[in-house]
Protein backbone atom coordinates (compact mmCIF):
# COMPACT_ATOMS: atom_id res chain seq x y z
CA UNK A 1 0.00 0.00 0.00
CA UNK A 2 1.44 3.53 -1.07
CA UNK A 3 1.65 6.42 1.88
CA UNK A 4 -0.78 8.82 1.09
CA UNK A 5 0.14 12.07 0.97
CA UNK A 6 -0.53 14.90 3.62
CA UNK A 7 -3.66 16.36 2.02
CA UNK A 8 -6.97 17.24 3.19
CA UNK A 9 -9.11 14.20 2.78
CA UNK A 10 -12.23 14.23 1.06
CA UNK A 11 -15.04 11.72 1.61
CA UNK A 12 -17.30 9.14 -0.46
CA UNK A 13 -20.56 8.60 -0.17
CA UNK A 14 -21.23 4.94 -0.57
CA UNK A 15 -23.40 5.74 -3.51
CA UNK A 16 -20.59 7.15 -5.31
CA UNK A 17 -18.72 3.94 -4.50
CA UNK A 18 -21.74 1.76 -5.86
CA UNK A 19 -21.70 3.68 -9.12
CA UNK A 20 -18.38 2.99 -9.93
CA UNK A 21 -18.20 -0.41 -9.45
CA UNK A 22 -21.12 -1.24 -10.74
CA UNK A 23 -20.05 0.98 -13.93
CA UNK A 24 -16.36 -0.70 -14.00
CA UNK A 25 -17.53 -3.96 -13.82
CA UNK A 26 -20.84 -4.01 -15.82
CA UNK A 27 -19.99 -5.35 -18.53
CA UNK A 28 4.68 -25.81 -22.79
CA UNK A 29 5.30 -28.88 -22.08
CA UNK A 30 8.06 -29.73 -19.35
CA UNK A 31 11.10 -30.98 -20.17
CA UNK A 32 11.63 -35.30 -19.77
CA UNK A 33 14.29 -34.67 -17.04
CA UNK A 34 11.70 -32.92 -15.00
CA UNK A 35 8.38 -34.68 -16.10
CA UNK A 36 8.20 -36.70 -12.74
CA UNK A 37 9.39 -33.77 -10.24
CA UNK A 38 6.32 -32.18 -11.80
CA UNK A 39 3.66 -34.97 -12.28
CA UNK A 40 4.10 -36.04 -8.28
CA UNK A 41 3.78 -32.13 -7.15
CA UNK A 42 0.70 -31.93 -9.23
CA UNK A 43 -1.21 -35.42 -8.13
CA UNK A 44 0.14 -34.42 -4.18
CA UNK A 45 -2.00 -31.28 -4.58
CA UNK A 46 -5.27 -32.85 -6.45
CA UNK A 47 -4.86 -35.49 -3.55
CA UNK A 48 -5.22 -32.92 -0.82
CA UNK A 49 -8.20 -31.12 -2.17
CA UNK A 50 -9.75 -34.55 -3.70
CA UNK A 51 -9.83 -35.61 0.02
CA UNK A 52 -10.97 -32.49 1.62
CA UNK A 53 -14.07 -32.17 -0.57
CA UNK A 54 -14.76 -35.98 -0.28
CA UNK A 55 -14.83 -36.08 3.28
CA UNK A 56 -17.57 -36.17 5.22
CA UNK A 57 -19.22 -33.02 6.91
CA UNK A 58 -19.52 -32.69 10.95
CA UNK A 59 -23.14 -32.79 12.00
CA UNK A 60 -23.41 -29.61 13.78
CA UNK A 61 -26.39 -28.00 15.96
CA UNK A 62 -28.26 -24.88 14.38
CA UNK A 63 -26.71 -21.26 15.34
CA UNK A 64 -27.95 -19.08 17.97
CA UNK A 65 -31.54 -17.79 16.35
CA UNK A 66 -30.81 -14.29 17.89
CA UNK A 67 -27.55 -13.74 15.65
CA UNK A 68 -29.47 -14.81 12.64
CA UNK A 69 -33.48 -13.88 13.13
CA UNK A 70 -36.11 -15.44 10.99
CA UNK A 71 -38.73 -13.42 12.62
CA UNK A 72 -38.88 -9.57 12.21
CA UNK A 73 -40.16 -9.85 16.32
CA UNK A 74 -36.22 -11.22 16.89
CA UNK A 75 -34.62 -8.62 14.79
CA UNK A 76 -33.44 -5.37 16.23
CA UNK A 77 -33.52 -2.44 14.13
CA UNK A 78 -31.43 0.78 14.42
CA UNK A 79 -31.34 4.28 12.62
CA UNK A 80 -29.80 2.92 8.99
CA UNK A 81 -29.83 3.32 5.54
CA UNK A 82 -32.97 1.34 4.38
CA UNK A 83 -31.40 1.45 0.72
CA UNK A 84 -28.30 -0.33 1.61
CA UNK A 85 -27.64 -3.97 0.38
CA UNK A 86 -27.30 -6.78 2.50
CA UNK A 87 -23.14 -6.96 3.81
CA UNK A 88 -21.42 -9.80 2.65
CA UNK A 89 -19.86 -12.28 4.08
CA UNK A 90 -15.94 -13.43 3.81
CA UNK A 91 -14.22 -16.55 4.37
CA UNK A 92 -11.24 -15.97 6.87
CA UNK A 93 -7.83 -18.55 6.88
CA UNK A 94 -5.54 -17.56 10.06
CA UNK A 95 -2.66 -19.62 9.85
CA UNK A 96 0.29 -19.63 12.12
CA UNK A 97 3.30 -21.98 13.45
CA UNK A 98 5.00 -22.74 16.49
CA UNK A 99 4.59 -20.52 19.73
CA UNK A 100 1.99 -18.76 17.27
CA UNK A 101 -1.67 -19.75 19.39
CA UNK A 102 -1.78 -16.49 21.38
CA UNK A 103 -1.25 -14.48 18.16
CA UNK A 104 -3.90 -16.66 16.26
CA UNK A 105 -6.66 -15.92 19.17
CA UNK A 106 -5.78 -12.22 18.89
CA UNK A 107 -5.56 -11.95 15.32
CA UNK A 108 -9.56 -13.94 15.49
CA UNK A 109 -11.21 -11.66 18.15
CA UNK A 110 -10.01 -8.57 16.46
CA UNK A 111 -11.76 -9.71 12.72
CA UNK A 112 -14.68 -11.61 14.34
CA UNK A 113 -17.97 -10.86 13.00
CA UNK A 114 -20.67 -13.45 12.94
CA UNK A 115 -21.85 -13.19 9.55
CA UNK A 116 -17.62 -14.27 8.76
CA UNK A 117 -16.43 -17.76 8.33
CA UNK A 118 -12.77 -18.46 9.91
CA UNK A 119 -10.86 -21.50 9.69
CA UNK A 120 -7.63 -21.83 12.09
CA UNK A 121 -4.30 -23.38 11.06
CA UNK A 122 -1.19 -24.29 13.09
CA UNK A 123 0.96 -26.36 10.97
CA UNK A 124 3.02 -28.98 11.86
CA UNK A 125 5.90 -27.27 13.24
CA UNK A 126 3.79 -26.84 16.18
CA UNK A 127 2.66 -29.79 19.24
CA UNK A 128 -0.58 -31.15 18.57
CA UNK A 129 -1.61 -29.87 22.05
CA UNK A 130 -1.66 -26.39 20.90
CA UNK A 131 -4.24 -27.61 18.29
CA UNK A 132 -6.04 -28.84 20.86
CA UNK A 133 -5.78 -25.94 23.21
CA UNK A 134 -6.82 -23.99 20.21
CA UNK A 135 -10.04 -25.65 19.43
CA UNK A 136 -10.94 -26.13 23.10
CA UNK A 137 -10.10 -22.11 23.66
CA UNK A 138 -12.64 -21.58 20.83
CA UNK A 139 -15.65 -24.10 21.94
CA UNK A 140 -15.39 -22.60 25.14
CA UNK A 141 -16.25 -19.02 23.95
CA UNK A 142 -20.23 -18.57 23.86
CA UNK A 143 -19.65 -16.37 20.79
CA UNK A 144 -18.26 -18.54 18.44
CA UNK A 145 -20.18 -21.73 20.15
CA UNK A 146 -23.35 -19.09 19.22
CA UNK A 147 -22.46 -18.55 15.41
CA UNK A 148 -20.36 -21.98 15.18
CA UNK A 149 -18.87 -20.19 12.53
CA UNK A 150 -14.90 -20.89 13.69
CA UNK A 151 -13.18 -23.91 13.13
CA UNK A 152 -9.78 -25.58 13.56
CA UNK A 153 -7.62 -27.56 11.44
CA UNK A 154 -7.06 -31.17 12.83
CA UNK A 155 -4.78 -32.02 10.28
CA UNK A 156 -2.51 -29.40 9.74
CA UNK A 157 -0.56 -28.47 6.11
CA UNK A 158 3.05 -28.09 6.00
CA UNK A 159 3.36 -24.86 3.66
CA UNK A 160 6.97 -23.60 3.09
CA UNK A 161 7.98 -20.16 2.64
CA UNK A 162 10.07 -20.39 -0.65
CA UNK A 163 8.01 -23.01 -2.06
CA UNK A 164 4.77 -23.93 -4.07
CA UNK A 165 2.79 -25.99 -0.88
CA UNK A 166 1.56 -22.51 0.04
CA UNK A 167 -0.54 -22.74 -2.80
CA UNK A 168 -2.11 -26.06 -2.34
CA UNK A 169 -2.37 -25.26 1.56
CA UNK A 170 -4.58 -22.03 0.54
CA UNK A 171 -6.74 -24.21 -2.01
CA UNK A 172 -7.02 -26.59 0.50
CA UNK A 173 -8.14 -24.25 2.81
CA UNK A 174 -10.19 -22.65 0.54
CA UNK A 175 -11.67 -25.89 -0.20
CA UNK A 176 -12.53 -26.99 3.29
CA UNK A 177 -14.09 -23.33 3.69
CA UNK A 178 -16.28 -23.89 0.62
CA UNK A 179 -17.31 -27.17 1.93
CA UNK A 180 -18.63 -25.54 5.25
CA UNK A 181 -20.36 -22.88 4.46
CA UNK A 182 -22.08 -21.80 0.84
CA UNK A 183 -22.72 -18.38 2.51
CA UNK A 184 -19.29 -16.39 1.88
CA UNK A 185 -18.24 -14.19 -0.52
CA UNK A 186 -14.95 -13.22 -0.42
CA UNK A 187 -11.41 -15.43 0.60
CA UNK A 188 -8.72 -14.07 3.01
CA UNK A 189 -6.15 -15.53 4.28
CA UNK A 190 -4.15 -13.71 6.86
CA UNK A 191 -1.00 -14.61 8.65
CA UNK A 192 -0.26 -14.35 12.34
CA UNK A 193 1.90 -11.54 11.82
CA UNK A 194 -1.08 -9.33 10.29
CA UNK A 195 -4.22 -7.32 11.84
CA UNK A 196 -7.04 -5.41 11.09
CA UNK A 197 -6.61 -1.60 10.38
CA UNK A 198 -10.89 -1.22 10.08
CA UNK A 199 -13.71 -3.11 12.15
CA UNK A 200 -15.53 -6.23 10.72
CA UNK A 201 -18.57 -3.50 10.22
CA UNK A 202 -16.44 -0.97 8.35
CA UNK A 203 -15.21 -3.81 6.05
CA UNK A 204 -18.74 -5.37 5.50
CA UNK A 205 -20.15 -1.94 4.94
CA UNK A 206 -17.95 -1.12 1.87
CA UNK A 207 -17.69 -4.48 0.49
CA UNK A 208 -21.52 -5.08 0.41
CA UNK A 209 -21.57 -1.57 -2.47
CA UNK A 210 -19.16 -3.43 -4.89
CA UNK A 211 -19.87 -6.26 -7.29
CA UNK A 212 -19.19 -9.75 -5.30
CA UNK A 213 -16.89 -11.04 -8.32
CA UNK A 214 -14.36 -8.04 -7.62
CA UNK A 215 -10.46 -9.27 -6.35
CA UNK A 216 -7.79 -7.23 -4.85
CA UNK A 217 -4.64 -8.28 -6.25
CA UNK A 218 -1.47 -6.89 -6.55
CA UNK A 219 -0.08 -7.85 -10.19
CA UNK A 220 2.64 -6.70 -12.66
CA UNK A 221 3.76 -8.32 -16.08
CA UNK A 222 7.19 -6.97 -14.60
CA UNK A 223 9.22 -9.90 -13.74
CA UNK A 224 12.62 -8.30 -13.92
CA UNK A 225 14.85 -10.02 -11.35
CA UNK A 226 12.35 -12.29 -10.61
CA UNK A 227 12.88 -14.58 -13.82
CA UNK A 228 16.09 -16.02 -12.81
CA UNK A 229 15.61 -16.42 -8.93
CA UNK A 230 11.52 -17.27 -8.82
CA UNK A 231 10.20 -18.60 -11.92
CA UNK A 232 12.99 -19.86 -14.00
CA UNK A 233 14.50 -22.22 -10.97
CA UNK A 234 13.34 -26.01 -10.59
CA UNK A 235 12.64 -26.99 -6.78
CA UNK A 236 10.69 -30.05 -5.29
CA UNK A 237 8.65 -28.84 -2.59
CA UNK A 238 8.85 -31.63 0.03
CA UNK A 239 5.68 -30.10 2.12
CA UNK A 240 3.19 -31.47 -0.79
CA UNK A 241 4.10 -34.96 0.12
CA UNK A 242 6.41 -35.25 3.16
CA UNK A 243 4.46 -35.72 6.41
CA UNK A 244 7.67 -34.14 7.84
CA UNK A 245 9.52 -31.22 7.26
CA UNK A 246 12.94 -31.33 5.39
CA UNK A 247 15.20 -29.51 3.47
CA UNK A 248 14.17 -28.03 -0.16
CA UNK A 249 15.40 -29.54 -2.99
CA UNK A 250 16.79 -27.19 -5.84
CA UNK A 251 17.45 -28.90 -9.46
CA UNK A 252 20.45 -28.31 -11.53
CA UNK A 253 18.40 -27.30 -14.64
CA UNK A 254 16.60 -24.26 -15.41
CA UNK A 255 13.01 -23.74 -16.63
CA UNK A 256 11.72 -22.15 -19.75
CA UNK A 257 9.19 -19.43 -19.26
CA UNK A 258 5.74 -20.43 -20.97
CA UNK A 259 4.39 -19.27 -24.46
CA UNK A 260 1.25 -20.09 -24.08
CA UNK A 261 -0.05 -17.39 -21.53
CA UNK A 262 1.48 -14.45 -19.52
CA UNK A 263 3.39 -14.84 -16.18
CA UNK A 264 2.38 -12.12 -13.73
CA UNK A 265 3.33 -11.59 -10.14
CA UNK A 266 2.54 -10.00 -7.11
CA UNK A 267 2.25 -10.42 -3.74
CA UNK A 268 1.62 -13.35 -1.55
CA UNK A 269 -2.03 -11.49 -0.14
CA UNK A 270 -4.54 -10.78 -1.87
CA UNK A 271 -8.56 -10.72 -1.48
CA UNK A 272 -10.60 -13.02 -3.49
CA UNK A 273 -14.12 -13.55 -4.63
CA UNK A 274 -15.73 -16.85 -4.14
CA UNK A 275 -16.23 -17.36 -7.80
CA UNK A 276 -12.70 -17.01 -8.34
CA UNK A 277 -11.86 -19.95 -5.96
CA UNK A 278 -13.94 -22.24 -6.98
CA UNK A 279 -13.19 -21.45 -10.47
CA UNK A 280 -9.40 -22.82 -9.52
CA UNK A 281 -10.84 -25.31 -6.90
CA UNK A 282 -13.02 -27.52 -9.32
CA UNK A 283 -11.30 -27.12 -12.51
CA UNK A 284 -13.52 -26.98 -15.26
CA UNK A 285 -11.36 -24.98 -17.11
CA UNK A 286 -7.77 -26.21 -17.78
CA UNK A 287 -6.23 -22.89 -17.01
CA UNK A 288 -6.42 -23.58 -13.28
CA UNK A 289 -4.77 -27.35 -13.58
CA UNK A 290 -1.97 -25.78 -16.16
CA UNK A 291 -0.37 -23.10 -14.11
CA UNK A 292 -0.68 -25.63 -10.96
CA UNK A 293 1.50 -28.04 -13.09
CA UNK A 294 3.45 -25.37 -13.68
CA UNK A 295 4.01 -23.70 -10.49
CA UNK A 296 4.40 -26.56 -8.70
CA UNK A 297 8.16 -26.57 -8.89
CA UNK A 298 8.57 -22.99 -8.82
CA UNK A 299 9.81 -21.07 -5.55
CA UNK A 300 7.28 -18.50 -3.90
CA UNK A 301 4.61 -19.43 -6.25
CA UNK A 302 1.88 -18.27 -4.36
CA UNK A 303 2.82 -14.64 -4.79
CA UNK A 304 3.01 -15.65 -8.95
CA UNK A 305 -0.19 -17.97 -9.50
CA UNK A 306 -3.20 -16.26 -8.39
CA UNK A 307 -2.29 -12.86 -10.55
CA UNK A 308 -1.36 -15.62 -13.29
CA UNK A 309 -4.50 -17.00 -13.08
CA UNK A 310 -6.68 -14.05 -12.99
CA UNK A 311 -4.67 -12.45 -15.94
CA UNK A 312 -5.29 -15.09 -18.55
CA UNK A 313 -8.67 -15.87 -17.78
CA UNK A 314 -11.08 -14.08 -20.12
CA UNK A 315 -13.79 -14.93 -17.27
CA UNK A 316 -11.95 -12.81 -14.77
CA UNK A 317 -9.21 -10.47 -15.82
CA UNK A 318 -11.75 -8.05 -15.69
CA UNK A 319 -12.59 -8.14 -12.27
CA UNK A 320 -8.70 -7.68 -11.11
CA UNK A 321 -8.29 -4.58 -8.82
CA UNK A 322 -4.16 -3.66 -9.24
CA UNK A 323 -4.51 -3.07 -4.85
CA UNK A 324 -4.59 -5.55 -2.42
CA UNK A 325 -5.84 -3.23 0.31
CA UNK A 326 -2.65 -4.54 2.59
CA UNK A 327 -0.48 -1.58 3.90
CA UNK A 328 2.92 -3.08 4.38
CA UNK A 329 6.75 -2.22 3.72
CA UNK A 330 8.74 -3.61 1.72
CA UNK A 331 12.33 -4.32 2.54
CA UNK A 332 14.30 -4.64 -0.74
CA UNK A 333 17.51 -5.23 1.43
CA UNK A 334 16.58 -8.39 2.87
CA UNK A 335 14.15 -9.41 0.00
CA UNK A 336 11.18 -9.49 2.73
CA UNK A 337 8.62 -7.30 4.66
CA UNK A 338 10.04 -4.98 7.25
CA UNK A 339 8.48 -5.05 10.76
CA UNK A 340 6.00 -1.92 11.34
CA UNK A 341 6.79 0.27 14.22
CA UNK A 342 5.59 3.13 16.15
CA UNK A 343 6.64 5.25 13.31
CA UNK A 344 4.08 3.94 10.96
CA UNK A 345 1.44 4.73 12.99
CA UNK A 346 -0.57 7.39 11.54
CA UNK A 347 0.56 6.60 7.48
CA UNK A 348 -0.83 3.19 8.17
CA UNK A 349 -4.12 4.61 9.51
CA UNK A 350 -4.17 7.31 6.77
CA UNK A 351 -3.69 4.81 3.85
CA UNK A 352 -7.12 3.42 3.96
CA UNK A 353 -5.79 -0.11 4.17
CA UNK A 354 -8.20 -2.54 5.58
CA UNK A 355 -4.70 -5.12 7.19
CA UNK A 356 -1.61 -4.44 7.65
CA UNK A 357 1.17 -6.84 7.83
CA UNK A 358 4.05 -7.29 9.47
CA UNK A 359 3.87 -7.36 13.24
CA UNK A 360 6.54 -8.34 15.85
CA UNK A 361 4.42 -10.77 18.75
CA UNK A 362 2.91 -8.45 21.04
CA UNK A 363 3.26 -5.24 19.59
CA UNK A 364 2.40 -2.45 21.44
CA UNK A 365 0.90 -1.02 17.99
CA UNK A 366 -1.55 -3.51 18.21
CA UNK A 367 -2.55 -2.51 21.38
CA UNK A 368 -3.19 0.92 19.52
CA UNK A 369 -5.00 -0.02 16.73
CA UNK A 370 -7.05 -2.11 19.61
CA UNK A 371 -7.82 1.75 21.44
CA UNK A 372 -7.86 3.52 18.87
CA UNK A 373 -9.71 1.92 15.43
CA UNK A 374 -11.04 -1.42 16.48
CA UNK A 375 -12.33 -0.04 20.26
CA UNK A 376 -11.69 -3.82 20.95
CA UNK A 377 -10.79 -4.71 24.92
CA UNK A 378 -8.12 -7.27 25.84
CA UNK A 379 -9.07 -10.76 25.57
CA UNK A 380 -12.60 -9.64 23.60
CA UNK A 381 -13.79 -9.26 20.26
CA UNK A 382 -14.25 -6.42 18.40
CA UNK A 383 -17.65 -5.29 18.70
CA UNK A 384 -20.30 -4.26 15.93
CA UNK A 385 -23.90 -3.99 14.90
CA UNK A 386 -24.62 -7.01 16.37
CA UNK A 387 -23.46 -6.23 19.92
CA UNK A 388 -26.16 -5.16 22.29
CA UNK A 389 -24.62 -5.16 25.86
CA UNK A 390 -23.43 -2.07 27.78
CA UNK A 391 -20.81 -0.19 27.37
CA UNK A 392 -17.73 -1.20 29.93
CA UNK A 393 -18.56 -4.52 29.97
CA UNK A 394 -18.41 -7.70 27.47
CA UNK A 395 -21.03 -6.06 25.24
CA UNK A 396 -20.68 -8.67 22.84
CA UNK A 397 -22.52 -11.22 25.72
CA UNK A 398 -25.53 -9.60 24.54
CA UNK A 399 -26.78 -10.18 21.09
CA UNK A 400 -28.61 -8.47 18.21
CA UNK A 401 -29.25 -9.48 14.47
CA UNK A 402 -26.01 -10.10 12.99
CA UNK A 403 -26.60 -8.25 9.75
CA UNK A 404 -26.66 -4.98 11.13
CA UNK A 405 -23.82 -3.25 10.63
CA UNK A 406 -22.72 0.48 12.40
CA UNK A 407 -19.60 1.43 10.21
CA UNK A 408 -17.77 4.15 12.20
CA UNK A 409 -14.72 6.54 10.74
CA UNK A 410 -12.76 3.62 8.97
CA UNK A 411 -15.10 2.71 6.38
CA UNK A 412 -14.48 6.33 5.15
CA UNK A 413 -11.03 5.57 5.30
CA UNK A 414 -11.80 2.24 3.05
CA UNK A 415 -14.11 4.19 0.93
CA UNK A 416 -11.90 7.24 0.00
CA UNK A 417 -9.04 4.64 -1.08
CA UNK A 418 -10.95 2.36 -3.13
CA UNK A 419 -12.96 4.96 -4.65
CA UNK A 420 -9.94 6.63 -5.58
CA UNK A 421 -8.65 3.40 -7.21
CA UNK A 422 -11.70 3.07 -9.10
CA UNK A 423 -11.90 6.72 -10.40
CA UNK A 424 -8.44 8.41 -10.76
CA UNK A 425 -8.25 7.37 -14.46
CA UNK A 426 -5.70 4.34 -14.24
CA UNK A 427 -7.86 2.01 -13.45
CA UNK A 428 -7.99 -0.21 -16.56
CA UNK A 429 -4.26 1.13 -17.29
CA UNK A 430 -3.10 -0.90 -14.53
CA UNK A 431 -5.24 -4.44 -15.09
CA UNK A 432 -3.48 -7.15 -16.17
CA UNK A 433 -0.87 -5.41 -18.37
Amino acid sequence: MQNPGTTQPQWYSSSSLSFLSSALFRDPKPKPILYTFLIISLFSILLVLSLSSSSPSQTHTRPDPFLYPTHQTHRIIYDQDKTAPPPPSIAYLISGSKGDSGRILRLLFASYHPLNHYLLHLDPSAPHSDRENLALVVQSNPIFKAAQNVHVMGKPDFAYAKGSSPVSFTLHAASILIRLSINWDWFVSLTADSYPLVTQDDLLHILSFLPKDMNFVNHSSYIGWKELRKLKPIIVDPGLYLSEGTEMFYATQKRELPSAYHLFTGSSFSILSRNFMEFCIWGVDNLPRILLMYFSNTPSSLSNYFPTVLCNSRQFNKTVINQDLLYAIYDGHRNDLRALNSTDFDDMIRSGAAFARKFQPDDPMLDLIDQKVLDRSPGLVAPGGWCLGEPGNNTCLTWGDASILRPGVGSQRLEKAIVELLSNGTFRSRQCI
